[in-house]
């Protein structure tokens, strides 16, 4: 671990022990009683993150229909997102209105509070001995203990979704595997992504994504063109992130297999696309996500991290795993990729194939 990011750790983890020192304990280790009629989630702080919250919110509305949600944010990406979702009472962001957060999170008490952090994180401690709630609820964790009425066990490489989903067995109403699968919150499309869709509904086309959120997650412009130029009779469409647009546009005019697309305001619209296509392929995103909302099969790229696998990878998909040797995305090779391309090409032909067969 580098020096600065061990630094941090410590710094989180004394953070914690302080706390616990501090802030009344909380013993109780039965099972919730009495009215949920409010609760507070803290939600991480990434795009894909909040997704992975969605089939949680999606469950307790369809439990609970006159629950108030309140989800707690603190970054404005994830507030933008849950703004959105019409299964949430309020969405808070807590850094940017401190005035506004006080007066509608924490001069309030909430029946129930719930960390879906499990692991030590200074600003989700912070709030959770903040914020008022008769039940408090997190993870398991040596440095969590003392502070919740009830720790979720669950073993550490769980993917995320279903570790959220978790706090349903504690109301009683167990998820499925299917009742985990995530959803987009319906955003504004404009009529040039509406054009284009309708001209790729065929589901035919291969998608690519260009961007992502570290620069160690991305794949080389020159490897996705070389990747291309070995499947030419192929139709493809490139996504990516505003900052990425011109890398798209060069792509675009190189390739000819590669039909031009109009930029992507928002995930949402990016979520149809995608949901239009035979296969994406993305480094290791929001995207992985984003395509399990809409059963659609990835290719994933991915460093040498067991638990960016395990915990955030393809969840409810078809899919194929690229892992780089190193850790860098763009030491993966163009020959690698091809033969996991080819795979998966092969792979829906077959289930295409038995499909066809059994109607």
């Amino acid at each position: 671990m580098k020096p600065k990011k061990k630094k941090k750790r410590q710094l989180r983890e004394a953070f914690a022990k302080f706390l616990q020192l501090t802030v009344p304990k909380r013993k109780s280790e039965g099972p919730f009683s009495g009215p949920l009629r409010s609760i507070a989630i803290l939600a991480q702080e990434k795009l894909g993150d909040s997704i992975l919250l969605t089939p949680l919110l999606k469950n307790l509305r369809a439990k609970f229909p006159d629950l108030a949600i309140h989800i707690i944010t603190f970054t404005k990406a994830s507030f933008n997102f849950f703004s959105a979702d019409q299964d949430i009472t309020a969405v808070h962001l807590v850094k940017y209105h401190p005035i506004r957060y006080f007066r509608e999170v924490l001069s309030k008490e909430f029946d129930m509070l719930f960390n879906t952090k499990d692991h030590p994180s200074t600003n989700f401690l912070l709030q959770t001995a903040l914020i008022r709630a008769r039940y408090k609820v997190g993870h398991a964790s040596e440095f969590h203990q003392g502070l919740y009425d009830h720790l979720i066990t669950m073993e550490f490489h769980s993917h995320i979704a279903i570790k959220n989903c978790a706090l349903l067995t504690l109301l009683g109403f167990p998820a499925t595997r299917e009742q985990c699968r995530p959803s987009l919150p319906p955003m504004p499309i404009s009529d040039n992504i509406r054009k284009f869709l309708a001209e790729i509904k065929q589901k035919t086309i291969i998608g690519i994504n260009l961007s992502a959120g570290q620069p160690n997650r991305k794949w080389q412009e020159n490897s996705w063109i070389s990747l291309l130029e070995m499947f030419p009779s192929k139709r493809f469409v490139a996504l990516c992130s505003p900052e990425d647009q011109e890398e798209k546009l060069r792509i675009e005019q190189h390739c000819n297999q590669v039909i031009p697309s109009p930029p992507t305001r928002n995930l949402y619209e990016a979520g149809l696309i995608i949901a239009a296509l035979k296969l994406l392929i993305t480094p290791d995103t929001s995207l992985i996500h984003v395509a399990s909302c809409s059963n659609t099969p990835v290719i994933g790229l991915y460093r040498k991290a067991t638990q960016d696998i395990s915990r955030f990878g393809p969840l409810l998909i078809p899919y194929e795993i690229v892992i780089s040797e190193t850790g860098e995305v763009s030491d993966i090779s163009v020959k690698t990729l091809s033969s996991a391309l080819l795979k998966g090409l092969h792979e829906l032909t077959v289930q295409k194939e038995i499909f066809t067969a059994l109607k």
